[in-house]
């Protein structure tokens, strides 16, 4: 539990993580008024406004309290005065409650506007977030889209047993809409005056949110920071269970400790193909690893000597292959070499034997929206069954959740601008889907250079999902200040800065590479600064 809570932590404190830089560059005109009451807001099409208060906020050190999984209280220091709007909407006849919330700064407000994703199944942000962009200056908005947390998923099934449609969808993309509306409203209402900029912010889910924004509703947003983004829904979803369904088909249940051992190996096999001994794989796709290699091997684990068997290194194969028909059909991308093994967890029972512990997501996706049986036992789920799984998963719900249409003119039209960067070593959410969708939107864009006006992606090499503690590559440092600069000011970013501190307290640096680009290292110069490499094509 203590891992995932971080995992989930990591999501939260992306889209909280603003450097001051952010609102460097803001458009500074001072509000002509601040008016914390008496807010009126007109109904978003297809809604009703159940209610709207406005409470002001003193300023100082916030108190957020947790919310599930999480167990301890956040306190942010130097939190400016607000006021702190709710609205909460409703579908006529649905029965729906989602609350929007609006804060917005006394003082100090640049004129922008940014709303904030959610993580896991929950939709927004619940604090977090919300404190930091108002620190930085932004007025902030997310939305609950009358869901709940990150891991519940009760109101997902109605009282007949079947999918609560009309809440999938406020999940999936018009609550997000709702939001930006009626946040762009309250801001009008309490300054006197309109966004000058609006901006989404999110990491995973809250990524796939952004995206979902660019694809259906392109004229929300004049910036989209989405990072990680869960995109592709309905696929990888069902995909990320793959590692489960191997052990178990295999009936081999490897140790925390030899799934480290094969990815130590092949971290070392294939850190030198970019020329530099920093301990990154750089392009996990053109890492040639084979697990077989280590069979025979002895690995502690726990003060006691382990064999890799034959059977181990099979399941590390067919995970790292990712998801394939009975037939041989690749369904989607495995875990990336190199990236953590959290997918294929396992626990010891009572008898001593070690079984498999999904991840959760994947796990109530599977259970409760395919299976219609939340409490479904995962473990008897066979190949087979598996291959149509991920085909009912793509049928029932791609034109609700899939958040995959390629189909970007009507953003690009809209002056609006994308950025995306994806840890190569995403343990929960494989870059390579973010890679597939950007070459599905070049093929019906025109090309990579046409795309590159309003999109750009950029992979991070040995960083995990949403820049999680177990990174062990740079992490971009101010993806949102490089997102404000492209918009306000006309300037593309080539490169993303990133850093990291690594065991030994050193800074390490690097430049990352904007999408088809990796970063080779020049032969010369500290392996640790940013300065030592180059970006060049990838090699296949």
């Amino acid at each position: 539990m203590k891992r995932l809570l971080i995992i989930f932590a990591t999501g939260v404190a992306a889209a909280a993580c603003l450097p001051a830089t952010a609102s460097a560059s803001a458009a500074s005109s001072a509000a002509t008024s601040f008016t914390c009451s008496s807010i009126s807001v007109n109904a978003p099409s297809g809604t009703a406004v159940e209610s709207v208060t406005a409470v002001r906020q003193e300023g100082g050190t916030l108190t957020i309290q947790p919310v599930p999984p999480f167990t301890e209280v956040v306190k942010i220091p130097d939190v400016p005065a607000y006021c702190d709007v709710t609205v909460t909407l409703t579908h006529p006849g649905v029965g729906d409650h989602a609350k929007v919330r609006v804060w917005l700064p006394e003082t100090g407000w640049t004129g922008r506007f940014q709303a904030l994703g959610g993580s896991a199944f929950a939709a927004g942000d619940y604090g977090v977030g919300l404190a930091g962009a108002i620190k930085s200056g932004y007025a902030a908005a997310t939305t609950d889209a009358g869901v709940s947390t990150y891991l519940d998923t009760g109101w997902a099934l109605n009282s007949d047993g079947e999918v609560n449609t009309p809440l999938l969808k406020n999940f999936a993309d018009r609550s997000q809409h709702e939001m930006a509306v009626v946040g762009k409203q309250v801001v009008n209402e309490v300054y006197g005056r309109r966004v000058s900029y609006s901006y989404w912010n999110g990491c995973s889910t809250g990524g796939r949110q952004g995206y979902m924004e660019a694809q259906r509703h392109p004229d929300d947003f004049d910036g989209i920071l989405a990072a990680a983004p869960a995109i592709n829904w309905d696929e990888f979803e069902v995909a990320t269970l793959w590692p489960q369904v191997v052990m178990n088909e295999e009936n081999t249940f490897p140790s925390p400790c030899k799934f480290s051992a094969f990815n130590a190996a092949a971290v070392k096999a294939c850190d030198p193909l970019d020329g530099a001994p920093d301990g990154l794989i750089d392009d996990p796709a053109s890492c040639a690893f084979d697990p077989r290699q280590l069979i025979g091997k002895s690995v502690e684990c726990d003060g006691k000597q382990e064999i890799i068997t034959a059977a181990d290194a099979a399941v590390v194969r067919k995970i790292w292959a990712g998801p394939h028909t009975p037939s041989g059909r690749k369904l989607w991308a495995g875990i990336p070499i190199g990236a953590g093994f959290d997918l294929a967890g396992t626990r010891v029972v009572d008898n001593g034997d070690r079984v498999g512990a999904p991840f959760p997501v994947p796990a109530a996706w599977v259970a409760t929206f395919l299976k219609r049986q939340p409490s479904y036992d995962l473990s008897t789920i066979t190949y087979a069954e598996f291959a149509k799984l991920f085909e009912q998963s793509q049928t029932e719900y791609d034109a609700i959740i899939g958040t995959d249409d390629p189909g970007l003119s009507a953003f690009r039209r809209s002056g609006g601008k994308l950025l995306t960067w994806h840890g190569a070593a995403d343990q929960l959410i494989p870059a390579q889907g973010t890679v597939d969708y950007r070459r599905r939107v070049e093929l019906a864009m025109g090309g990579a250079r046409q795309v590159d006006d309003f999109y750009r992606l950029f992979l991070a090499p040995g960083v995990s999902h949403c820049a999680g503690d177990t990174s062990t590559g740079p992490k971009p440092t101010d993806a949102l200040g490089a997102l404000t600069t492209w918009v306000e000011q006309g300037k593309a970013p080539q490169t993303l800065h990133a850093s990291i501190t690594d065991s030994s307290g050193k800074t390490v640096t690097r430049e990352l590479c904007r999408y088809p680009l990796v970063s080779r290292y020049s032969g010369h110069g500290d392996p640790a600064a940013a300065g030592s490499y180059y970006c060049a094509p990838a090699r296949h």
